[in-house]
């Protein structure tokens, strides 16, 4: 349901770290990996949803691009946000489906620790960069959802060209998407959904710095009860950066690499309450990134409490 938190602080601070080895830094883009899982290709029903997100991404390793382990980037590396969204699903049509709106602010929160440099680094809790889907289209067959779109991340979050406590990009974003949730029964109860998010950028504030392309791959299989109410399986997500990221000057362009991630792991939704008119959903899910080249590596925890009305 939402695509907005960001891993700004990583591409600064995995930077920082190891800075001797310029034949690993990537930039980071906005896409947040791990926000989308199960039916990750359906609109919601026509209504109103909020959402609030919290993630907490802690890096275990950080890969060059034949996949070793810099040993220069010892210590910790956690990243933590929340983010509200708010999702309106409208009975208005375009070109078939339903249309939609979203806008999802985020804040964050990132700590740094390297014992091997003997420094700690740490940001206070501040918004971050605005993500807002102008455009968001749904359709429902027996069998199958469907869902594409376009979106945009603006810089709003702070950011100044070589801070170390940046919380936004400096950048703006232009994403599109579009995806689908299979269904393998007539009850929908069994499911298999991806969505796919093509994002470019603009250069950084300040800078000459531009992010190459990045396409991500998300979405989950699984099996749903209790009228769907509750959901069970596994997430999935599959990252590649497609085009070289232009480090203006500083790093050659295409010594670093063109990253790669993959990632998997269990997700879960229960009912929380239901009136006439509100229901409350929480939904968890626990992703392990493997096959990293050029990126940092790690495993993510998502929680997301759901308001649908």
């Amino acid at each position: 349901m939402k695509r907005n938190i960001t891993l700004q602080f990583i591409a600064g601070a995995v930077f920082f770290v190891i800075a001797q080895d310029a034949a690993f830094a990537q930039l980071s883009g906005h896409n947040f990996r791990g926000d989308y899982g199960m039916q990750s290709g359906s609109q919601p029903p026509p209504g109103w949803s909020a959402s609030l997100m919290y993630f907490n991404y802690k890096i275990d390793a950080v890969r060059d691009r034949n996949g070793n382990s810099l040993p220069s980037a010892g210590g910790d590396i956690t990243v933590r946000g929340i983010s509200p969204v708010l999702w309106w699903v409208t009975d208005e049509q375009l070109l078939g489906g339903n249309y939609s709106f979203m806008v999802a602010p985020s804040f964050a929160n990132n700590s740094l620790d390297s014992p091997l440099l003997e420094t700690k680094l740490k940001t206070d809790t501040a918004f971050g960069d605005l993500y807002v889907q102008p455009i968001n289209l749904g359709w429902h067959t027996d069998r199958f959802d469907y869902m594409a779109g376009v979106g945009l991340f603006a810089p709003t979050g702070k950011y100044e060209d070589g801070a170390d406590d940046n919380v936004g990009l400096g950048m703006w974003t232009f994403e599109l998407f579009a995806g689908t949730t299979a269904y393998f029964d007539e009850d929908k109860t069994w499911h298999a959904a991806i969505l796919a998010a093509w994002e470019t950028h603009t250069e950084k504030k300040d800078s000459d710095i531009k992010v190459g392309n990045l396409l991500t791959l998300e979405g989950g299989v699984g099996k749903s009860f209790m009228d769907g109410a509750i959901n069970v399986g596994a997430a999935y997500l599959a990252q590649w950066k497609l085009t070289d990221d232009d480090f203006g000057g500083v790093i050659p362009n295409g010594a670093v690499g063109k990253h790669r991630i993959f990632a998997a792991g269990p997700e879960v939704t229960v009912p929380l309450f239901a009136t006439d008119n509100v229901v409350g959903l929480l939904s968890a899910r626990y992703l392990w990134d493997f096959g990293a080249r050029s990126t940092a590596e790690g495993d993510t925890l998502i929680v997301t409490f759901i308001l649908a009305w």
